[in-house]
């Protein structure tokens, strides 16, 4: 019966989800989708309209969805994120493997799946009580924000060096999307709103790679991500003041 209960609260939990989106929320989904969608049938009428495969373009589709309702639900401390941002770490780490993006491919394979997992156990764990399809917001203390700071520039400087000799494109802008990924990746995990600081820069890292490296379908993903992203740390402090005090 346990279980049973369990996987109503969920399934409950997945709904209140979705009824929390805002109107402008669901608009950029529908973007995300139409553009991601049209890809994928430029792709069917016309192999040469795209230098993706049509495999890969399908893959994008999938990240494209994945990736916008994860990235929605995280802004909101929603437990839920972590069931989309799953399968948006697999395919993601595929596109970027096929583009040779190795530092950002280790990142998402070797860190960010088995992060995504660790966190959603540990926010699972810190559950609103009044709303349980979130978790409580924190923030750092001013000596855990500047030594996140020298831990990015630290990392930065590591990850280039070993990209230098590995190879890939774009080696610097993928050494500081490494560094950035790890830092606010451990803030997410222990529940800091201080993560969208960081989650901010990368995905003006991230616009500047796919206008560079131009892909529609990623380019408006990661474009609205940055949008998400300021809205997220909004809604963290926000939610950390009015529900959690105390910085459990």
């Amino acid at each position: 019966m346990d279980g049973l209960k369990k996987k109503i609260d969920s399934i409950k939990n997945l709904k209140n989800s979705f009824k929390e989106l805002k109107w402008y929320e669901i608009i950029m989904i529908v973007i995300m989708v139409s553009i991601a969608g049209l890809a994928v049938y430029r792709a069917l009428v016309d192999p040469t309209s795209t230098t993706n495969p049509l495999w890969l373009t399908i893959v994008n589709f999938i990240s494209a969805v994945c990736g916008i309702i994860c990235i929605f639900f995280c802004a909101k401390a929603n437990v839920s994120n972590f069931i989309f941002g799953l399968v948006n770490t697999v395919v993601y780490a595929i596109y970027l493997l096929y583009y040779k993006i190795y530092g950002t491919f280790c990142l998402e394979v070797l860190f960010y799946l088995p992060m995504n997992v660790a966190s959603w156990i540990n926010w699972a764990r810190h559950r609103d009580k009044k709303m349980p399809e979130k978790t409580m917001a924190k923030q750092l203390t001013m000596k855990q924000r500047i030594l996140s700071v020298i831990v990015v520039e630290v990392t930065t400087l590591i990850t280039y060096a070993i990209l230098l000799k590995v190879g890939g494109t774009v080696a610097l802008l993928d050494a500081l999307t490494v560094a950035i990924g790890l830092v606010a990746t451990v803030l997410e995990l222990y529940r800091f709103a201080e993560q969208y600081v960081w989650w901010i820069i990368t995905d003006v890292i991230a616009v500047v790679m796919y206008i560079v490296h131009f892909d529609t379908v990623y380019l408006t993903k990661k474009s609205i991500y940055l949008i998400m992203a300021v809205i997220g740390l909004r809604n963290w402090i926000k939610l950390n003041k009015e529900r959690n005090k105390k910085n459990e």
